[in-house]
């Protein structure tokens, strides 16, 4: 396999408690997430992941994910569990038990650029722990809150001896590659977005922008 289609969702159908700034722009309705997963089954080339630990990963998104023999991985925020519209520890748990594999979006949905050192073992010492303790299995995986990086969040990353981070980046990935770039779910997908999504054979000149832009982001800090 040359590369991967990374694919994020958020929330799916009634929100369940209060949007965050912006947060309605991905999230999307029972009828486009169903689409999306009726695309995508049974293409060994598209990975499905789910941010933030929302209430509906189990309530509408599990389910669905079954009946079509589809697994995903869902990055949760380990302080926000159980809060109104989250998922709780049992929901975690059941993701578990249903064959899905369960990594880190931090502890309280912060930008990883602006940590002070007690914030910082929060995000990633903490949550690890609890998820690890939920989940009986170690967790070394993370999905990067907002995308929101640079060479001194890798850096922390790589010393914290995460496995895999996954950003917003948007594009393909190498399947193996370390850093695994992602493109998120719109409110307002249908079936052309997700083909051009899930097709993307970018040009040339398109390669090398989004080649750049990332290694700007790597670079800076």
């Amino acid at each position: 396999m040359r590369s991967v289609v990374n694919l994020t969702v958020h929330g799916i159908g009634p929100p369940g408690r209060p949007f965050e700034p912006d947060e309605e722009l991905t999230w999307v309705s029972v009828e486009r997430f169903e689409q999306v997963l009726d695309a995508v089954a049974g293409r060994e080339d598209v990975r499905i992941t789910f941010d933030d630990g929302n209430a509906s990963d189990v309530e509408i998104a599990l389910p669905r994910l079954l009946e079509r023999g589809l697994r995903a991985e869902f990055f949760v925020l380990a302080g926000l569990l159980g809060e109104p519209g989250r998922l709780d520890a049992g929901g975690v748990r059941e993701l578990v038990r249903a064959g899905m594999n369960v990594g880190s979006h931090g502890w309280a949905h912060r930008d990883w650029r602006r940590l002070d050192p007690a914030q910082a073992r929060q995000e990633l010492d903490d949550s690890h722990r609890v998820l690890t303790g939920l989940t009986g299995r170690p967790v070394s995986r993370v999905a990067i809150p907002f995308g929101s990086y640079d060479r001194r969040v890798l850096g922390r990353l790589r010393r914290a001896r995460v496995s895999r981070a996954y950003t917003s980046d948007g594009g393909r990935a190498r399947p193996d590659s370390w850093l695994q770039p992602r493109t998120s779910l719109r409110h307002d997908l249908d079936l052309d977005w997700t083909r051009r999504v899930l097709d993307d054979r970018p040009s040339l000149p398109l390669r090398a922008r989004r080649i750049a832009a990332r290694a700007v982001k790597r670079a800076r800090g």
